[in-house]
């Protein structure tokens, strides 16, 4: 296999085996799965299921137990949510984690600002205002989002908009994965179809993308794949089509033939 055809098929992220438990509580039993890049993985579940407690630990948040990650099909040490951010994953959880007064590009670059002259301590640069404002604004361009005003804080913005900011934002950092946690929760249907079309730009751009989500239609639409978790184990793994859409629904709530 030449290295050209290797990386193609190499997955971005593996989860192998993945084992977490809090006290008494047996949250992932043995879950494993691939994300590649340019598609879409729906991990879909019921509450309870370990939806969270996976991308958690995929994010640096929990330490697995037991099992490993790989990236690039190399182990991954994600001890902490920064080390997943330096491995190349970000995640936009539903509460975006966006601050209200703020704009959109220094929403983008809070905690990573861009600064000069590179020869000077931290403590005594400059920040490169206009390199973050041209940054951000090239990837809100090139994501296909619209916004009112692009200097405007992010309070006065919708919320089809703050979402397509803060997954916009995940994408400048984001190297090898990108995880949407119910990114449609809460929009009306028109702006859930920006997100969707936002979703699908970023496939196309060849990201690794994992969606969290209960909405059927949506997954039936985008995903490549849906990985169902139900009650700590991974139950099933299927390509979604509208004919099997009722069978990933038996396999979350349990009620297979």
């Amino acid at each position: 296999m030449t290295a050209a055809s290797q990386s193609a098929t190499q997955p971005a992220l593996s989860v192998r085996h993945a084992q977490k438990r809090f006290g008494a509580i047996h949250a992932l039993k043995g879950v494993s799965l691939d994300a590649y890049r340019g598609e879409v993985l729906a991990l879909l579940g019921d509450n309870g299921a370990g939806k969270s407690t996976l991308i958690k630990c995929i994010s640096g948040i929990h330490a697995l137990d037991e099992g490993e990650i790989l990236i690039d099909g190399a182990p991954a040490p994600l001890h902490s949510p920064a080390a997943a951010r330096d491995a190349g994953i970000e995640t936009v959880y539903q509460d975006l984690a966006l601050f209200d007064n703020l704009t959109p590009a220094q929403n983008f670059y809070c905690g990573r600002e861009l600064d000069f002259p590179a020869w000077l301590p931290k403590p005594l640069r400059f920040l490169s205002n206009r390199a973050m404002n041209q940054e951000a604004a090239t990837v809100i361009d090139r994501l296909k989002v619209k916004l009112p005003k692009f200097d405007a804080p992010v309070a006065l913005m919708s919320g089809g908009q703050r979402q397509a900011i803060a997954v916009a934002r995940a994408t400048v950092f984001a190297s090898k994965l990108v995880i949407l946690d119910e990114p449609t929760a809460a929009l009306g249907l028109r702006e859930s179809r920006k997100v969707l079309d936002l979703i699908a730009q970023l496939r196309a751009e060849r990201n690794a993308v994992i969606l969290i989500t209960h909405n059927m239609e949506h997954v039936v639409e985008l995903a490549d794949r849906a990985v169902v978790l139900r009650q700590g184990h991974k139950v099933g793994e299927l390509k979604p089509t509208g004919a099997n859409k009722h069978e990933l629904v038996s396999m979350i709530v349990g009620a297979e033939n």
